[in-house]
């Protein structure tokens, strides 16, 4: 007596095997989509904190070549 696997088991298994493929693509094309986004948003942040810290020693620069022009102007001779 042959026992075979019933052809319903069969078609729903290949069914979603299938399905499991086709969807592959697409996931892997939205999570790389989602790490390039990612990444560029940690990049503006990294940007936005540079300019900010220049920012900062600009005017550091600024007061301390400030407080030595008045420092100097009133020195004589």
């Amino acid at each position: 007596m042959a026992f075979g696997v019933n052809p319903q088991v069969t078609d729903a298994v290949t069914q979603t095997n299938v399905k499991t493929l086709a969807e592959a693509g697409a996931e892997a094309i939205a999570l790389s989509t989602q790490a390039l986004a990612h990444a560029v948003g940690l990049a503006m942040e990294t940007a936005s904190q540079v300019q900010g810290g220049m920012q900062f020693a600009n005017e550091t620069a600024t007061a301390a070549i400030v407080s030595q022009i008045v420092g100097f102007g009133g020195k004589k001779g």
